[in-house]
This record gives C-alpha cells, structure tokens and sequence, in this order.
C-alpha cells in the first residue's frame, strides 16, 4: 500500500520568507554602513543622476560615517544642515542637542554642529553655505556665503564665513554696525556666547540673546539680525514678534518671520 505523505505547503515558503528577510536585513544594514562619498556634492559629481534623498557621507579625513540630507541641485550636490517649515519640530533645544543634530533627516532637522564642523575642517575643500527663504505671500529670497566652515566645540563651533552673494542681504553681517555675527560663537540657553552683557534695545536690557529668541540657538552677536531657530509663526501672526525665523535685512522694518527656511552647504 503506498502511503501519500502531505507536504506542509505554507512551511517551506514560511522558512523562504524568513530567510529572505533575513538576508535582506542584513544586506541594508551592509549598505547603510557603506560611505558614499565625502559629501553631497561629490556623491552628485559622481553620479550626476542622483537624486535628493539620505545618504551616507564619510568626510575626508574623519572615521565617523553618518547620514545626512542632500539637495542634489543642477549646480551640485548640497548637504542640508537645517530645515525648518512648521512646528513639528521644536528647535527650543540645549547645546547638547544642537550639537549632535535632532530631527528626521528628510523632514525638519537639524543636523548636528558637530557633523559641520567634521565636514569643514579640511583645509583641502572649501564650502559655500546657502541660505534659502521662503515668504508666507509666495516668494522666495537667498543669501550665500564663500569660504564658510565651524570651529570646534572647544572654540564653541565658532562661526566663519566670506563674501556675501544673494537678494536676502547680509544678514550675519548685520542690519546695522555691532552686530556681526561673523567670527561668534554658537550659543543655546544653556550656553552663552553672545556677547550681551546685557544688550540695551530701547528700554530693555537682555543678557542671554537664546532665550530672548525663543529658546532657539544661533551665532549670536549681540542678537544680531540672523536667527532662523526661534519660534515659527503662522501666516497672519509672523510680524512683529522677538522671536522668529528672522533675516532682518530682509523683508524689513518690522521683525518678519519666515514661513521656512533650509540651510546648506556645497564644497568647491
């Protein structure tokens, strides 16, 4: 008598499965640990179709690897280093937070003081930072800057930058004389580097320029009129306030918030 044995049909596919997703899994997790470049803008020299998205960069010089957002631009690939476009995201944060990066990379983020400066300490490239803004009545306004890199957390990932090129104005620089923000240090409200000790504006004395700002850290030169991590505002309630997203050389008189905001940065 022959006996039919039944084969358990959904077993053998189950174990496939299985060690499909296995596999697979370990193979993303190889990828992900791959470099792809430098940078944004070597991984677009070299792969001129490649598209915006999340990469995995290992600057020149540096052991770390880490991912970051790149805008990949007709002129070149861009690394983004802030983004903002809405509340999802709080940027009242303490240094520990501004220095190693918070935020989705593919949303509103902010992508680590220390991730800048590891890719802008080679004196070997030089680094363009682009700043682009957005209005709340549909136009849009840059400012860029040459010869940009950070200090170190030790120097307070100081601020540097070159010649200014743009319609947003100089806003680093300053609306107005004394305020340069170039050559400060970065300040959060739980580390003060701004220089106010106290700033006089009209009647008000402020010493700690993060909290007058909303909590948001930034290069701060006595405040200065650079700031695109205060509070964002809605359109109807973005004039007027202390803190914002302001570029006060432009859009002026009255402080103007900006609807979003993305900065960047491009090797040349």
């Amino acid at each position: 008598m022959q006996v039919k044995m039944k084969r358990p049909v959904g077993c053998c596919g189950l174990i496939l499965v299985l060690l499909f997703s296995c596999t697979g899994q370990t193979v993303n997790q190889e990828k992900e640990s791959v470099s792809q470049g430098t940078d944004c803008t070597q991984i677009k020299a070299n792969q001129p179709q490649a598209r915006s998205g999340v990469y995995v960069i290992q600057p020149a010089g540096v052991k770390d690897k880490f991912k970051v957002y790149c805008e990949m631009l007709a002129d070149g690939g861009w690394t983004v280093f802030q983004k903002r476009s809405g509340r999802a995201v709080s940027f009242k944060r303490k240094w520990a937070d501004y220095s190693h990066g918070f935020g989705p990379l593919t949303k509103d983020h902010w992508l680590g003081l220390k991730k800048v400066y590891l890719l802008t300490k080679s004196k070997v490239k030089n680094w363009t930072m682009r700043v682009d803004l957005w209005d709340h009545e549909g136009g849009t306004a840059f400012a860029e800057y040459n010869n940009f890199r950070l200090g170190n957390e030790t120097d307070a990932f100081k601020l540097h930058v070159g010649n200014y090129n743009g319609d947003a104005g100089d806003a680093i620089r300053g609306a107005y004389t004394g305020i340069d923000q170039n050559g400060y240090g970065f300040s959060t409200a739980d580390r003060d580097n701004d220089g106010c000790s106290p700033c006089v504006f009209g009647d008000v004395a402020e010493s700690d320029c993060a909290l007058f700002e909303g909590g948001g850290g930034w290069w701060y030169s006595q405040c200065g009129s650079a700031s695109l991590n205060g509070d964002w505002h809605p359109a109807g309630d973005h004039i007027g306030w202390a803190s914002g997203l302001h570029w006060l050389t432009w859009r002026p008189p009255a402080p103007y918030s900006a609807k979003a905001s993305r900065m960047m940065i491009k090797s040349v």
